[in-house]
């Protein structure tokens, strides 16, 4: 049976819960241990596939097609263990299944109540799925004593008593701030966040104190002392000069080890990580830099293009250099065309992601213009391929009024809404005006690549499989005028009906796909289309 680490967080939000529990399962898994990690997210929304990036920063999506939290992309880029759509669940998904359940009368004439019946549906998830693993780390959204996460503290207290105290560790992450003034760290934030959790029938076995200055020891006995844990327990988390040292960070302190003891398992030997050693020492001493200009839409919060990000910064440890990502407004190149020219002059790769809505789309057009001109490497993402297309009916292949219908009625629709298309499980229909939740093509689909294309040698063969998150497509109606303009399409669903990928051979690098590669890149396995993007990116570098 598999063993459950419960991570919890008190004292303010963005302490790195997530950040933690995939740098322990890194850790676990270096040690030779099968693990899995989930997410219990309390907010009502069913998934975040309707909610702002702005809200809750991007939204991951996995390869069966669940719209989950960022943080399990955290969990994969860690691991390499591809996340399901049963390791993310909603409190809206589960009150969702429940009322499901009341109005067939599964519940035989009971009174549907927060306990058992919430508690229970929660512990359900949790054990589910989890054949073969040695531990499932779980981590609980929020914070101790939010109102919506009572359920979820309560069913983790009840599962501990379930499935045995010898089977079950609590983690509670928590903050230790520094005072300037009294030229302190103060535990008392952290005392009174495990008092609310031991309130809720929790103790915490291990603590990780997140800190800006070292622990002293005088205040991790204090803290051990009222917090009632081990002083070897309270682990201190001090900030990482790149979160890919925080695994190597958190062994240095112990952190593997205290769970493994709090298990009353053994530890055999170090755990095996060169690959994190290797990661922190490309990092660190580059051969070069290069720098990306993203032209975007919610540029103003970088979590909405955390995956994209971190794909960027693989892509420059393939090639030994540091990326340096310029996150430029598409609004503001609308408003100053001039000044457009003087913030894409630097730039020794653009790149325009995914996103929805008209705002900003010209700006993209103008990017993606700029780009083709000026023989700048451009990697266009989802709408940044569907923006590629456009811009290229209009400036290559004479069609003025090229548009998509996502932005409303046009004449020219060389991007229209997908209303079908087949998937393993069978033909898929959308209605326009339907519900916008979890209705779009979502997650792996397969994909056929033109054998002599610039993309098929970037992928070493023919055949792919990647990550979708949208509801519009490119008209493959209008393949033929594209093609003789100049835009060629590389890649096509197996069918041959749906645009997968563009590119420009008379260009040194211009790839705009449909998916978001960026979903399956690790640090230890940059994705083929970013290391070549930053390869191309920095041949570009060395021309100016």
């Amino acid at each position: 049976m598999a063993r459950y680490i419960f991570i919890t967080g008190g004292v303010v939000s963005s302490l790195g819960k997530g950040l933690m529990a995939a740098s322990l399962a890194a850790l676990l898994q270096a040690r030779g241990y099968r693990v899995r990690i989930r997410k219990f997210d309390p907010y009502l929304n069913v998934d975040p596939g309707t909610m702002s990036p702005y809200q809750h920063g991007e939204v991951y999506v996995t390869d069966d097609g669940a719209e989950t939290d960022l943080d399990l992309g955290h969990y994969e880029r860690f691991t390499g263990v591809a996340a399901r759509q049963s390791d993310n669940v909603t409190s809206g998904r589960i009150y969702q299944q429940i009322i499901a359940k009341e109005r067939r009368g599964d519940y035989l004439g009971a009174t549907v109540q927060v306990i058992p019946h919430v508690t229970d549906a929660i512990k359900e998830f949790a054990q589910a799925d989890t054949e073969g693993l040695d531990f499932v780390l779980c981590e609980i959204g929020g914070t101790v004593g939010d109102i919506e996460s009572l359920p979820f503290m309560e069913a983790i207290r009840q599962l501990r008593n379930d499935i045995g105290r010898e089977n079950t560790v609590f983690i509670h992450v928590t903050l230790v701030p520094y005072i300037a003034a009294a030229g302190e760290l103060k535990t008392k934030p952290t005392q009174h966040s495990v008092r609310d959790l031991t309130s809720l029938g929790i103790q915490p076995d291990i603590l990780l104190c997140r800190c800006e200055k070292p622990l002293p020891e005088t205040e991790r006995a204090k803290i051990a002392l009222f917090c009632n844990v081990r002083k070897e327990a309270v682990i201190q988390a001090l900030d990482a000069s790149s979160i890919y040292a925080v695994p190597l960070q958190y062994h240095a302190e112990g952190l593997d080890n205290e769970v493994l003891r709090a298990f009353g398992i053994e530890a055999k030997g170090e755990p095996d990580l060169s690959r994190w050693d290797d990661i922190i020492d490309r990092q660190t001493n580059p051969e070069g830099e290069v720098t990306i200009g993203v032209v975007g839409k919610y540029v103003g919060l970088q979590d909405a293009y955390k995956s994209l990000h971190e794909a960027l910064v693989h892509g420059g440890l393939a090639n030994r250099v540091k990326v340096n990502v310029k996150w430029l407004d598409a609004e503001v190149f609308e408003q100053d065309e001039a000044g457009l020219a003087a913030k894409l002059e630097p730039m020794d790769g653009i790149l325009v992601p995914g996103g929805f809505g008209e705002r900003g789309s010209e700006g993209k057009i103008a990017a993606v213009t700029f780009a083709r001109e000026h023989k700048v490497p451009f990697f266009g993402i989802c709408l940044g391929m569907q923006m590629a297309c456009i811009e290229g009916a209009r400036n290559t292949a004479g069609i003025k009024h090229a548009s998509t219908t996502e932005f409303g009625e046009t004449t020219e629709p060389v991007v229209g809404l997908i209303t079908e298309w087949m998937t393993a499980e069978g033909r898929q229909k959308r209605e326009e005006g339907g519900d916008l939740g979890g209705t779009m093509r979502l997650g792996a689909y397969a994909a056929k690549l033109t054998g002599n294309s610039h993309v098929a040698a970037i992928y070493g063969g023919n055949d792919i499989s990647e990550r979708h998150r949208h509801r519009y497509e490119v008209n493959v109606h209008y393949r033929q005028p594209l093609e003789e303009g100049g835009l060629v399409f590389s890649g096509m669903s197996p069918d041959g009906q749906l645009p997968e990928i563009v590119e420009r051979p008379d260009h040194p690098w211009f790839i705009g796909v449909q998916f978001h590669p960026e979903l399956k890149s690790k640090p230890f396995d940059p994705h083929p289309l970013f290391k070549s993007f930053i390869e191309a990116a920095v041949r570009q570098s060395r021309l100016v």
